[in-house]
């Protein structure tokens, strides 16, 4: 594990629960002084740093929305001057507003392109000119197994997921020269609070594993990812979804 001088850094949107906090916790334990960002969950993302300090990590919180692109440019232009480095990025914050499409209102489709878009280029943007300066870095996006196969009554959700796939791939073309790797992780259904009211019976049927994933699973292979073990991979998309695409 690198002592406390020499440990690298990350930064995780929507780090205050679900896949965000196990991301945060799983970087935490192998070292990394973890940037929590959150929006409105303060507690949530005290509570998520108190789990990386117990795995021997450390870190901060950081809260702003990731919609807002001069409070995101403000808070991570702040945090970037307080840095040697920055070397990893995890585009997590998401959000959904499930509905037919036809009968979808317009605030619902922009609050989760917008979260999902808007952030990615809000955060992204400004940390990949600290990477491209340092010559090294690894954003992580996580996507959906959505933004891969349709999904009835999520529009929006897909259409925000295929989006960062595509920006992301794009991304990892244009900067794979300058030492940074770019690269998305698709997760299925796994046991958050975002799935906590589904028919979980029903929808096992459709998974091969006949099980929900848990957020651990899908931290594990962000970090993979995140690592050197990974040094030869970018624009690249994996699934974590118990093989259902």
């Amino acid at each position: 594990m690198p002592d406390n001088e020499n440990r690298p850094v990350a930064l995780v949107t929507g780090g205050s629960k679900g896949i965000g906090r196990a991301i945060c916790v799983e970087l935490g334990r192998c070292g990394y002084d973890v940037v929590v960002n959150y929006h409105s969950d303060q507690k949530g993302a005290a509570d998520t740093l108190a789990q990386v300090r117990d795995q021997g990590g450390g870190g901060r919180t950081v809260g702003f929305d990731v919609r807002d692109a001069q409070g995101s440019q403000q808070a991570i232009e702040t945090l970037l001057a307080d840095m040697k480095s920055l070397d990893v990025l995890v585009n997590n914050a998401g959000v959904t507003a499930d509905g037919l499409f036809l009968m979808m209102p317009r605030e619902n489709w922009k609050k989760v392109v917008d979260t999902t878009l808007d952030g990615f280029y809000n955060v992204t943007r400004p940390i990949i000119e600290k990477m491209i300066r340092q010559r090294k870095g690894s954003v992580v996006s996580i996507a959906s197994v959505s933004g891969l196969v349709a999904n009835r009554g999520q529009a929006n959700y897909s259409a925000a997921k295929a989006g960062l796939i595509g920006a992301s791939r794009s991304l990892a073309a244009e900067v794979a020269r300058l030492g940074i790797r770019v690269n998305v992780v698709a997760p299925g259904l796994i046991e958050t609070d975002m799935i906590k009211d589904l028919p979980l019976g029903n929808i096992k049927a459709m998974i091969p594993m006949a099980r929900v994933g848990k957020p651990e699973e899908v931290a594990r292979v962000v970090r993979f990812l995140c690592s050197d073990d990974a040094s030869y991979i970018s624009g690249q998309v994996i699934g974590v979804n118990g093989g259902m695409c």
